[in-house]
């Protein structure tokens, strides 16, 4: 008999989180929804195919964010995978100092927190998972690749998940837990979040390239793929043409 694979996805209850709920589910796997909204997590999973688990977090409140996970995970009968998908995003260009602490308490410090205790839950809980060390996967961005004058602090955080994320993958060869860490790095999505419209995919998109991306457990995965292409010209482009552009 094959035993159920699980997967938690922090950040669940709107765009590429809840689309990813969905298509995970539709996989077979029993999922666990954290986020804020309660009662639309509850909706959703009334809605889905497998058995679900909601607990309400704040990934600004660490501890308590931390502690949901462990008691979510427990809740469980197995986690294979935990996906990371809390975010926002402002334009902030005068930079007032609310947005731009909004989103440093959720894309960064609520993301070290969920990403710490993620790897903790895989390398110290005896047979948290069927037959893997776990799979840790992080929505960044393409943003990651350049600052912004319009939304310097959402670069910035997540030019700082895709770093965090790397850097557990080196980490990973000095420990004895074998667990996969992906980044995810998505283009203009059409979410509250997107700050655009150039090659915007739907939500629905975004979760099949990631569920992919799950199922052959890439190191790295852009959303859609095309936009690999647009951050390698990031990379590649000298200060100055940035400066102009962004």
């Amino acid at each position: 008999m094959t035993q159920q694979r699980g997967a938690i996805v922090v950040g669940a209850s709107s765009g590429i989180g809840e689309a990813l709920v969905r298509r995970l589910a539709a996989a077979g796997y029993e999922i666990g929804m954290a986020a804020r909204r309660t009662d639309r997590m509850r909706r959703i999973g009334s809605e889905l195919p497998t058995k679900t688990y909601v607990a309400t977090m704040d990934v600004t409140d660490t501890e308590d964010a931390r502690e949901g996970l462990f008691e979510l995970a427990a809740a469980m009968s197995s986690v294979d995978v935990v996906v990371i998908s809390a975010g926002v995003a402002h334009v902030n260009r005068d930079l007032e100092w609310e947005p731009e602490r909004e989103t440093i308490d959720v894309n960064v410090r609520g993301f070290a927190a969920i990403a710490t205790a993620t790897m903790e839950y895989f390398e110290e809980t005896p047979d948290h998972a069927s037959a893997t060390d776990g799979h840790l996967v992080g929505i960044s961005s393409v943003a990651a690749h350049v600052g912004n004058g319009d939304a310097p602090a959402y670069h910035a955080s997540k030019a700082y998940v895709s770093t965090y994320l790397k850097g557990l993958r080196y980490r990973q060869n000095q420990r004895d837990a074998d667990v996969t860490i992906t980044t995810v790095e998505p283009g203009f999505v059409d979410t509250k979040l997107s700050l655009g419209g150039f090659w915007e995919c739907s939500p629905e998109t975004a979760a099949e390239q990631i569920a992919r991306a799950i199922r052959k457990k890439r190191n790295h995965a852009y959303v859609t793929r095309r936009w690999r292409l647009i951050a390698g010209v990031l990379d590649l482009a000298p200060e100055w043409l940035l400066r102009r552009l962004f």
